[in-house]
């Protein structure tokens, strides 16, 4: 299901990639920016995030694609207790390189406008996280979005809705059992209520400030999660990026085995803009 739902995520992002390209629409634009680290000697890792945004804005419609994924692999170190010839307990320590971070969403949105300020908008967003209480979530929703400010130095918009949301909790190996038996667990489908804030303020004209905030609350889960950058321009194509993400899920599965509510998120990247 996973790979099916990110493959119809793709698909939808080729025609908007390709308007984007045409030089004779105008309206288009976007950005892709990503980020690499790669370390080695006493310790090995790598780390890459990479986004893709576009949008299209005219006198009826307003159009929102986003395709981000993290990945990061590095030295872990495991420690198990098990026992030697005559029986006795020994601590085992087993160091491996695996993945630590294995997360991609994508999401998109369509907005009619009622006139320069008001607009119903439809939405549909889908978050796959191997190192998460929930190894997917997707949501659709319809909502009413209003454009409180929009200047050369700011802009600040508003959309509130209802939708619904499937997700699917991480489920464990129960080792009392031998073999070891995956029990999984069982997704939750529910309606929540959908809040989505952008904000952005232009320092200057190289300096900028965005700041977008989601909510999906519902009964089972409420999520919510906040991007923060902070962008300068060195060219009229490229910039430099700073941006700290924060996710929370209110609800932890315990079968998950998961303990904290909140991922946070810090990165550096290279920024294009077309």
């Amino acid at each position: 299901m996973n790979k099916t739902i990110l493959a119809c995520a793709l698909a939808l992002a080729l025609p908007f990639a390709a308007h984007a390209a045409d030089e004779n629409d105008g309206n288009w634009h976007g950005s892709g920016e990503a980020g690499l680290a790669l370390a080695n000697g006493n310790a090995k890792s790598e780390n890459v995030n990479a986004k893709l945004t576009l949008k299209k804005e005219d006198d009826l419609w307003k159009y929102d694609f986003f395709l981000e994924a993290q990945r990061n692999k590095a030295s872990v170190t495991s420690t198990t207790i098990g026992t030697d010839s005559a029986g006795n307990p020994v601590i085992q320590n087993t160091t491996k390189y695996d993945l630590t971070a294995n997360r991609y969403a994508a999401g998109t949105s369509a907005g009619y406008k009622f006139d320069d300020r008001s607009y119903i908008v439809g939405a549909l967003r889908y978050e796959h996280d191997a190192f998460s209480p929930y190894q997917y979530q997707y949501t659709a929703s319809l909502g009413y979005g209003y454009q409180f400010l929009k200047n050369a130095s700011d802009e600040l918009s508003a959309e509130i809705g209802p939708g619904y949301k499937v997700q699917q909790p991480k489920g464990a190996y129960d080792y009392s059992l031998t073999p070891p038996v995956y029990l999984k667990a069982d997704s939750d489908s529910y309606v929540v209520a959908r809040g989505l804030v952008n904000y952005k303020h232009n320092f200057n004209e190289s300096t900028s400030l965005v700041d977008t905030l989601l909510v999906e609350a519902g009964s089972n889960n409420t999520y919510l999660q906040n991007d923060l950058g902070l962008q300068v321009k060195m060219s009229d194509k490229l910039a430099l990026k700073a941006g700290y993400q924060v996710r929370h899920n209110t609800d932890i599965p315990a079968l998950s085995g998961f303990t904290h509510k909140t991922d946070q998120l810090l990165t550096t990247n290279l920024v294009y803009g077309f």
